[in-house]
């Protein structure tokens, strides 16, 4: 399938590592030049390098911190000083801490939110006005599984991930006539770093293992395992395309039929 790619440019926060690098990768075989970013410097050039080096696109980066606004302005202006426009915009991040409610107080709550929801938020701010002029642009909004069936352990990320859906769904009506679709991607259990995380939080909790906290998700799913961060950017590349161009407004789970719900 010719996804209509070729020459887009593509701005995808936290892609250092996990979903994001893959959806930067996805992208750049596409035929996408990109602008990544990430707190780490050091991941963030390794991640650049290799990217630009397998796929011979143009590939920029700058270390950003998503909970600063000021910072998340500065990464607009690079991208659109160094490559011109954007015209798919990838929100990320790395997700709020587990916890459960008394384990978060209200920073823990104010800072969930400034890298969660405020960042999305920031970066549609700035990139819309573009995309608009433009009459052609395509926002994805990574959020999680537990905006449909909330994941026990995750009270922030429960919460706030459904704040950006909110957002999401009122801005695609907001900016359909204009050639502007926003769609948000649900993963399900996906092997990233992350995971690895959520795994040692509950084997410290519930005096378990990181193997049998990956063993109850495994049997949770339907296909029986846990899923890769390539699966998960073969449908951010779908629906940043020319071919999903009457896609919007939806929420979209990779999650091997981890959720229930009909709909």
């Amino acid at each position: 399938m010719k996804l209509g790619l070729t020459d887009r440019v593509a701005l995808v926060a936290a892609s250092s590592k996990g979903l994001g690098r893959a959806i930067a990768e996805e992208l750049a075989e596409e035929g996408c030049d990109l602008v990544l970013c990430a707190r780490g410097e050091e991941a963030l050039e390794v991640a650049r390098r290799e990217i630009q080096q397998a796929s011979g696109r143009r590939v920029h980066s700058r270390v950003t911190d998503l909970s600063r606004s000021s910072e998340v302005e500065e990464l607009v202006e690079f991208a659109l000083s160094t490559l011109g426009r954007v015209d798919v915009l990838v929100t990320n991040g790395g997700g709020p801490p587990p916890g459960d409610f008394d384990a978060h107080d209200l920073e823990a709550w104010r800072a969930g939110s400034a890298v969660t929801l405020e960042s999305v938020i920031n970066l549609v701010r700035g990139v819309l006005p573009g995309m608009r002029e433009r009459g052609w642009g395509r926002i994805l909004n990574v959020t999680s599984i537990a905006v449909k069936q909330p994941v026990e352990g995750l009270m922030l990320s429960n919460a706030l991930r459904a704040a950006v859906t909110g957002f999401a769904r009122t801005l695609a009506n907001e900016v359909a006539a204009e050639g502007i679709t926003v769609n948000n991607l649900m993963p399900g259990f996906t092997r990233t770093e992350r995971l690895d995380h959520l795994a040692e939080h509950i084997a410290e909790t519930s005096g378990g293992t990181v193997d049998e906290a990956f063993a109850v998700w495994s049997e949770q799913v339907p296909m029986g395992r846990v899923g890769e961060p390539r699966e998960f950017a073969a449908l951010a590349a779908f629906l940043a395309s020319e071919r999903a161009s009457y896609i919007t407004g939806q929420s979209i789970a990779v999650d091997g039929g981890w959720i229930r719900s009909l709909l």
